[in-house]
């Protein structure tokens, strides 16, 4: 492999509306920084470039290859502003990776006219892409959409390592110390973080929800505790927030990673589900400086709950926020309104849920329902009478905080979700004002 070649790996920087109209910046993706670390493990040069509103045109003329990165259907038309009003220089290979290029790798290959659209997670993909510039033949590498002869061929699916230990530390080192390092983020504390990836995958069905991966991987804590001690060190920080889709699942490893950072004295904070935790999980949690846990609860309805496939119940949302807080971990919950069904009824039933174990949720995000696309209802978009826009690049102005979009039902429906969704947010707001 040629290592005069230089790469530019390109994100786009969100901010969207958080907890009380509060415009907040979201971290930057992993994908993005793990790759450039992997880059630079290789002996090439990588820049990463943010894509900001009103900042959408680049000049990649001394880059061999440029990558693309789509965290989010939401943030696809950035992205492709990005690619088409930048100059290139001759020559110059287009690369996508993301959640939505994982979803939809034809088409975004044909929408932002790529030569290759990385499949899943990317490490080893974007090593055999620089491997294979100099015929531009990508059809040798597993989990890639690309032309050949004239026809667009996807490729088998790059299998899954058990071992994710392997993949170097994010090159944070790339970004400003702004872009990952926040002190207003951990569990509305003052504490000086940043975030980190423990796992990969969520082995669940929300259906609502959009995971690229159903496999879970997890590094061990003997890995995890060299990044912390790493950014101890280097960015004195005093806590972290893990970002995985669903830390909470193994408990094994869990205990392991728990084991292993106890000793480090940061307070951290993690996602989890009501049925994945026991008590003596929160207090192993709790004693290696777990100070907050996020509970998906998404609604206090046991229609809704069945209707989103959460597989859950509210005596469960009961039992579980009350073992955490009996063990001195705070608590954020997250709600989800407006999935296909949702009723004045229903909403009035989280009210009354939300109600009763209130004095022991510290904090809550409400959430808009969107059907994100790569989830169970957009996929099943005619069985919910959903009403999804024709263009892709329409999916930027629905975000699932704010978005007040007709997506099913008729007119009553529309307004029924719409009343009851000003009385849900008026309660949030009212009781953690």
């Amino acid at each position: 492999m040629d290592t005069d070649i230089r790469v530019a790996l390109v994100y786009p920087e969100v901010y969207d509306l958080a907890r009380f109209k509060e415009n907040r910046k979201e971290f930057p993706p992993f994908g993005i920084l793990y790759l450039a670390a992997i880059l630079e493990e290789n002996s090439i040069s990588v820049k990463i470039f943010k894509v900001s509103t009103g900042e959408e045109r680049f000049d990649f003329r001394d880059y061999n290859i440029v990558g693309f990165s789509i965290p989010s259907s939401a943030t696809y038309d950035h992205i492709k502003k990005a690619r088409f009003s930048a100059i290139y220089s001759s020559g110059c290979v287009i690369a996508v990776g993301g959640v939505h290029a994982t979803f939809y790798p034809r088409e975004t290959f044909l929408d932002l006219k790529a030569d290759v659209v990385a499949i899943g997670s990317g490490e080893k993909t974007i090593i055999e892409i620089l491997e294979s510039m100099p015929s531009r033949n990508f059809s040798g590498i597993p989990g890639v959409c690309c032309a050949i002869g004239g026809s667009l061929v996807v490729t088998p699916e790059r299998p899954l390592d058990k071992d994710i230990d392997w993949i170097p530390f994010p090159a944070r080192h790339l970004l400003n110390e702004s872009d990952f390092l926040m002190s207003n983020r951990l569990a509305g504390t003052d504490t000086k973080m940043t975030h980190i990836m423990m796992s990969r995958g969520c082995p669940f069905s929300c259906h609502f929800c959009a995971v690229m991966q159903k496999k879970l991987q997890y590094r061990s804590g003997a890995n995890t505790k060299m990044e912390l001690e790493h950014l101890k060190r280097r960015y004195q920080i005093e806590g972290f927030a893990i970002v995985d889709d669903n830390f909470v699942v193994n408990k094994r490893a869990v205990r392991n990673v728990c084991e292993a950072i106890g000793d480090l004295g940061l307070h951290w904070s993690a996602l989890s589900r009501v049925d994945t935790v026991n008590y003596e999980l929160l207090e192993t949690m709790r004693d290696a400086g777990c100070i907050e846990l996020k509970f998906g609860i998404e609604s206090g309805s046991e229609q809704i709950l069945q209707a989103m496939g959460k597989n859950i119940t509210c005596n469960q949302i009961r039992r579980t926020i009350a073992l955490a807080s009996s063990a001195g971990i705070r608590v954020k919950a997250f709600l989800v309104h407006g999935f296909p069904g949702e009723t004045l009824e229903t909403t009035r039933e989280t009210i009354s849920l939300l109600k009763e174990i209130g004095h022991m949720v510290d904090r809550v995000s409400l959430f808009r329902f969107v059907p994100l696309p790569g989830s169970f209802v957009f996929k099943n978009a005619k069985t919910y009478q959903l009403n999804i826009p024709e263009r892709v690049e329409d999916w930027e102005k629905f975000h699932i905080y704010h978005n007040n979009y007709h997506w099913w039902g008729d007119e009553e429906d529309f307004r029924q979700v719409e009343n009851s969704y000003a009385e849900l947010n008026a309660f949030v707001e009212e009781t953690w004002r």
